[in-house]
């Protein structure tokens, strides 16, 4: 028998606060996360990472509900965080919300997730 995963949704500020097409990155210490607003005003998250590289999707190119890496082109979609087009992979997603503008990320599946290490 399994266990269900609480869902535990946290805060991570005003919708108006991302540029259409653009991303802000939100720092947890289990992971980086890229948060993105669409033209059209809607919102995702996904782990800071491409699937290519580790390559950070943040600085990327939103188009539509998709985004290009900035290293070496890799589209991924928002929605899914699948790369697209002859690429494989795929970027982990976060389930969002948009409540009064705000933006609520649920970080329930980074529970028990060893914290991040710098490197020296």
């Amino acid at each position: 028998m399994t266990q269900a995963t609480t869902a535990a949704w946290i805060d991570i500020g005003a919708l108006d606060l991302i540029p259409r097409r653009g991303a802000r990155v939100v720092r947890l210490s289990q992971a980086c996360l890229a948060v993105f607003r669409t033209a059209d005003d809607r919102a995702f998250a996904l782990e800071d990472r491409c699937p290519h590289r580790g390559g950070p999707l943040s600085q990327g190119i939103v188009h539509g509900t998709s985004v290009a890496c900035p290293l070496h082109g890799w589209v991924v979609s928002l929605a899914t965080g699948e790369a697209e087009g002859a690429d494989e992979g795929r970027a982990r997603t976060f389930p969002l919300r948009v409540e009064g503008g705000r933006i609520l990320v649920d970080i329930s599946q980074l529970a028990g997730r060893r914290t991040l290490q710098r490197a020296s």
